[in-house]
């Protein structure tokens, strides 16, 4: 076999992992619908985008595709100032922004 997957088994697959993640997802947030959340749930449930946003960020900062793997100093410093930005602005659209405008600003120089 020489590696290619039966159109019928991909879609398949696809199918059940959108309902998999579907039943997940409803299994906390529809069946709770309508109910009120403890308050150590909703003080726990606040670090959410702050745990969510560097696993997303840090494998794009340590291994870029861009620079095939390779870490580069341009988005090392863009990271960098996007937690600078936070850290003393603590807000995340401005640390979000201010990075991006490092990271820009840096290509260009670099």
């Amino acid at each position: 076999m020489s590696g290619a997957f039966d159109p019928a088994t991909v879609w398949t697959v696809i199918v059940l992992m959108g309902i998999g993640t579907f039943l997940i997802r409803f299994s906390f947030l529809g069946l709770m619908a309508g109910k009120r959340f403890p308050d150590w749930a909703m003080r726990l449930l606040r670090y959410v985008p702050v745990a969510v946003m560097p696993g997303l960020v840090a494998p794009l900062v340590v291994w870029p595709a861009a620079t095939g793997g390779e870490p580069d100093a341009a988005r090392i410093g863009a990271a960098l100032a996007a937690l600078a930005i936070g850290a003393a602005t603590r807000n995340t659209l401005g640390a979000i922004l201010g990075g991006m405008g490092a990271l820009y600003l840096l290509l260009w120089l670099v």
